[in-house]
């Protein structure tokens, strides 16, 4: 596989919307996806919600997320600090919104993972909305996903019955997404991941202009050729 960038995607200042319910496996898509489109030169920026819950073993402040108390939480949202929040299973997340918009000014491509109420306040965001792409991930069944909480062994009953009542409000919606991805073949899946990625880049203003400018060079060049006593 090529390692080295490709000329055919741009960095534009793109926004990839990943959500769906808890253990549909947005998380490692994501990484795999970040890894491989790596190697062309595609590097996807990954941006850290803040959440008032409280860190799991491993997690790392800054890293997975960035850990706050509710009250300050809350004076973000009255500060105007988050691109979007909401409140799931009991505990808030948030998306820095001066993080996010930095690097859409750079035209940098960030991507976020959401929970579907952040999704909807994006795709009702006349702004973020023409530069956004959004991927809803679901498992094969609620069977599945209730296997993939239990074997993660991090939430109590009440908790993992929280989640699947939440994954079925979630399944209506879809239709705010561009694209749906089943997570049952985990390779498959991610190659569709990449696939949508590289999909709304190929049909980006940075791609059309790189193909423009490669027109008129063509252009220049073969007239050179043909010109009167080229060889």
């Amino acid at each position: 596989m090529s390692s080295r960038p490709t000329a055919n995607v741009h960095p534009d200042g793109t926004l990839i919307i990943v959500s769906g319910p808890s253990g549909a496996g947005k998380t490692s898509l994501i990484t795999r996806a970040r890894e491989e489109l790596r190697r062309f030169g595609i590097d996807l920026h990954f941006s850290v919600s803040h959440t008032t819950r409280e860190p799991r073993a491993g997690e790392n402040e800054g890293v997975e997320y960035y850990f706050v108390e509710r009250p300050e939480f809350e004076a973000m949202v009255g500060r105007g600090e988050f691109l979007e929040w909401a409140h799931v299973h009991g505990h808030r997340y948030g998306t820095s919104f001066r993080e996010v918009q930095a690097r859409l000014e750079r035209d940098e491509d960030v991507i976020v993972d959401i929970d579907v109420q952040g999704a909807r306040q994006i795709a009702d965001n006349a702004l973020l909305k023409p530069r956004s792409l959004s991927i809803f991930v679901f498992p094969p069944s609620f069977e599945e996903l209730d296997r993939r909480i239990r074997r993660r062994g991090l939430n109590t009953e009440d908790q993992i019955e929280q989640r699947l009542r939440k994954a079925s409000d979630e399944i209506g919606g879809r239709d705010i997404y561009d694209y749906v991805i089943i997570n049952d073949d985990f390779e498959l899946a991610a190659e569709c991941l990449k696939a949508a990625i590289l999909s709304k880049k190929l049909k980006s203003n940075a791609a059309l202009d790189a193909l423009r400018e490669m027109a008129t060079r063509f252009k220049e060049e073969h007239s050179g050729r043909t010109a009167p006593g080229s060889r």
